[in-house]
């Protein structure tokens, strides 16, 4: 038997968070190194993941099936195609410096009547939630996928209800109860999201006799399996309409900007950079591969409520006045050009999601994490209580600056290409939607802008004069994130060439070809 690599990659995080937490008390350096080391050594593992994969190979490999609940039809299956390999890459990628960003967020406090933080668990939770996260992005057995997409709302919960944001305007008790809110909210929209896929996994088992996506893939493909209609179509609204609560997608949406806004920066990054692109992963992977006439029929309806993702998530940025809630709804119009890019049914259009999903999670990630490290300084997420902060923390400002300019696709760092290829692949089949959605882009650099200037621009205002500059473990949190907002910006190759043979298979699935030009190049 060869060395079961993908389950490795996944336990190893699920082991660290159990030994994290199992630290004593009064070791809580020790637990921030053994998480940090764990979330290394689980880095290390999914490079060898991605150096093992093979583009040109079979669609999953490196796959493992074991027999687990028999009688059911439920088994351990496992494998990666191009789609899950990147993504599993960018979870083991982002960890580290989440764990980096967040080491003094679970400190203890001195004040208040919290008087104690469980720093242990706070690092245990972020590994155990990388650990779904990873499985999720492996899983081709639909039954096991939806175990893990179910629980890792449970540390995310208390990650988001136990250790919220410091810079919170209001008395300890607002603090908490906002946070409790944020939690509850998060927990009850993906739950009523999650029973409405378990009735369809449910449902999926009587029509297939089986759990196993491949097979169920490969029975629909050959005839053998011949699902009516309309049940074909209700399985399909079961499955999407939970992974849109997760992606997230309007009017499903109004979860992120509370949890984002009440969670500490790091734990903000892993809900919309980690978290939330399991709901964008599975409609490629399970929607479109089981579903597909559904897929094609509810087409129309997702390219609308995308679109209005879009604009209207961009709209709301430009009057946030909470630095971290601009950034949550940024995101939800971000995801917006993901499904669109997802349901344009181009080879263009899936791409570019899929690559928009890296470059989203990277930039959101910069962005996020030094807006952090600028609240933890002052002390408040309102933008109207900053000013002139490049004149006393340039290096601060730049990566700040540059984590904008990513998250309004600026050419020549990574958003831009993987947002022009959704574009591009939407308006070759759909070509009113994608000029709306164009109109998505103006108001990024509205919000982005704006946002600079009246944080980092202008006279410098007391309460940030004597703000320090970024420390040396904050820069090695930014600096590598920077490193590759550029480097796939000027060369998105290595990713697009992992993820296109996937993004074809895919698009063989639902039976589409890219639609030919209507006017044919001059000979």
């Amino acid at each position: 038997m060869s060395f079961p690599l993908l389950t490795a990659t996944a336990a190893l995080p699920a082991i660290g968070a159990i030994a994290t937490a199992a630290v004593p008390a009064a070791r809580r350096t020790a637990a921030k190194w053994l998480a940090l080391l764990v979330s290394l050594a689980t880095l290390a593992l999914a490079i060898t993941v991605l150096v093992r994969f093979d583009p040109d190979g079979a669609r999953y490999q490196l796959t493992e099936s074991h027999a687990w609940i028999a009688d059911f039809g439920v088994r351990y299956e496992l494998g990666v195609d191009g789609i899950g390999v990147a993504l599993l890459a960018l979870t083991a990628l982002l960890i580290p410096f989440i764990i980096l960003a967040g080491w003094h967020d679970a400190d203890p406090l001195e004040t208040g009547s919290r008087r104690w933080r469980p720093t242990q668990g706070f690092f245990a939770l972020i590994l155990a939630v990388e650990a779904m996260v990873i499985i999720s992005f492996e899983a081709t057995d639909v039954f096991l996928f939806y175990i893990f997409f179910e629980a890792m709302l449970i540390p995310m919960y208390f990650l988001i209800g136990g250790f919220g944001d410091r810079a919170h305007a209001g008395s300890d008790e607002n603090a908490a109860a906002q946070r409790s809110y944020a939690a509850v909210k998060f927990l009850l929209y993906n739950l009523v999201g999650g029973l409405i896929m378990l009735a369809a996994v449910i449902g999926l088992y009587v029509v297939a006799g089986n759990f196993s996506l491949q097979e169920i893939a490969e029975a629909r493909a050959n005839g053998t399996l011949d699902m009516a209609t309309n049940t074909e179509r209700w399985l399909f609204l079961g499955f999407f309409f939970a992974f849109a609560v997760k992606a997230p997608l309007w009017p499903l949406h109004t979860w992120l900007p509370n949890a984002m806004g009440e969670a500490t920066a790091p734990v903000a990054v892993l809900i919309t950079a980690v978290v939330d692109k399991v709901g964008t992963f599975a409609m490629l992977r399970f929607c479109l591969q089981l579903f597909p006439e559904a897929s094609k029929w509810a087409t129309p309806a997702i390219l609308v409520l995308a679109l209005i993702s879009i604009v209207y998530g961009a709209l709301l940025a430009v009057g946030q006045r909470d630095i971290k809630r601009l950034v949550a709804y940024a995101s939800i119009s971000h995801f917006g050009f993901i499904i669109m890019g997802i349901f344009a049914m181009t080879s263009q259009g899936q791409s570019g999601a899929t690559l928009y999903m890296i470059n989203h999670g990277i930039s959101t990630a910069a962005l996020m994490l030094v807006a952090g490290f600028l609240i933890s300084r002052r002390g408040s997420r309102l933008i109207a209580d900053y000013g002139g902060v490049q004149k006393v923390a340039p290096v601060l400002a730049g990566t700040f600056l540059i984590g904008g300019l990513a998250t309004l696709s600026l050419p020549g760092l990574a958003p831009f290409v993987s947002e022009f290829l959704v574009l591009v692949g939407t308006f070759a089949r759909y070509p009113v939607i994608g000029i709306i959605a164009t109109f998505g882009i103006v108001l990024a650099a509205l919000y982005t802008l704006v946002l600079y200037q009246r944080t980092m621009t202008g006279p410098v205002k007391p309460e940030v004069s004597a703000m320090p500059d970024l420390r040396l473990r904050e820069l090695v949190v930014v600096a590598p994130l920077v490193v590759l907002l550029i480097f796939l910006g000027v060369y998105p190759k290595p990713v697009t060439d992992i993820v296109n043979p996937a993004v074809k298979s895919t698009m063989s699935d639902v039976h589409k070809k890219d639609p030919k030009p209507e006017v044919e190049a001059a000979k």
